[in-house]
């Protein structure tokens, strides 16, 4: 067993990437997205991630894009940065530019497209974790990246000491389990659906898409466990299942869905970067309604 990591938060918000109409990026958009979602209470935001476009910025706007954010929450707030790509040598650049921007810790989604084996992946998250003295989150989505974090491989990792955490999107959950059974890494569901699961059996939190939208209500959840009381956390769960099912399993990006439902939320949003597409009007206004029913039923008075 390793030591206790340092708390990254409990409620991370993937946070989308504001964008002018003209598509550059929005830093005041940025400040005063991430001071609302801080205040609606999440405390700490992913920058740079999936959600937040990072395979379409540029190194310089991931820099300003920390810097905003920083300089909106001050400390309040965990900072965590993506800096991961399939090139070892830019991944490093990256977390160093982050650590100087002001990140508290580093996402280190593993090298996709050029599907290496287990000991070069590994050696990919050693360097980088030894390239700048903050911690790190391993980040294992497979379907995107092409290669799984084994969970032999996340062992080793466990015993480096700025490797600390891991946002899992492997839909294992057996081999999740196993992992935080035998190691001190912080896991993090980054599917909503699996936010009180994951959380119940030792999860440290969640990494939630769904949150830039509904920040409160993702919260609300882990806030009942805490409390000791299941059975409202699991309703609370519940009720955001069509939420979740809509902005994150109905054929289009969180990232798209994100940015078709904040603007009506009046939140600082912009356009996706090609080649992701807008939604379309009538899935627009099919999310819209998804998200009204939500705020009706959380305005209900509770049925027991």
């Amino acid at each position: 067993m390793t030591t206790t990591p340092p708390s990254l938060g409990r409620t991370l918000c993937a946070m989308i990437t504001p964008f002018t109409a003209s598509g550059a990026l929005d830093l005041d958009g940025a400040r005063r997205l991430a001071g609302h979602l801080v205040a609606q209470g999440c405390d700490g935001l992913v920058l740079s991630g999936t959600t937040g476009e990072s395979p379409t910025t540029t190194d310089a706007e991931k820099r300003s894009l920390i810097a905003a954010v920083r300089e909106a929450v001050g400390t309040r707030v965990t900072l965590v940065a993506g800096v991961g790509t399939p090139d070892t040598a830019h991944t490093t650049a990256l977390a160093r530019e982050a650590e100087r921007a002001g990140a508290d810790a580093l996402l280190l989604v593993a090298p996709y497209y050029s599907r290496p084996p287990q000991d070069a992946v590994e050696a990919y998250f050693r360097e980088t974790a030894d390239a700048t003295g903050l911690p790190v989150v391993l980040y294992d989505i497979p379907t995107r990246t092409g290669v799984r974090v084994e969970p032999d491989t996340l062992l080793r990792l466990a015993e480096h000491p700025r490797i600390v955490a891991v946002k899992d999107c492997s839909g294992d959950f057996l081999a999740a389990q196993k992992v935080m059974a035998r190691t001190g890494l912080a896991y993090y569901a980054g599917c909503d659906e699996h936010n009180l699961a994951l959380y119940a059996v030792g999860g440290a939190g969640c990494v939630s898409t769904v949150a830039n939208v509904a920040p409160s209500a993702v919260r609300s959840v882990l806030d009942a466990f805490d409390r000791g009381d299941t059975a409202e956390a699991v309703r609370l769960q519940h009720r955001l299942i069509p939420l979740i099912e809509a902005m994150m399993a109905g054929g289009l990006p969180g990232t798209v869905t994100a940015k078709a439902l904040l603007p009506a939320l009046g939140l600082p949003a912009g356009p996706v970067r090609p080649p992701l597409r807008p939604a379309d009007p009538r899935t627009t206004a099919a999310l819209r309604g998804t998200y009204d029913l939500l705020a009706d039923v959380s305005s209900a008075p509770d049925p027991r």
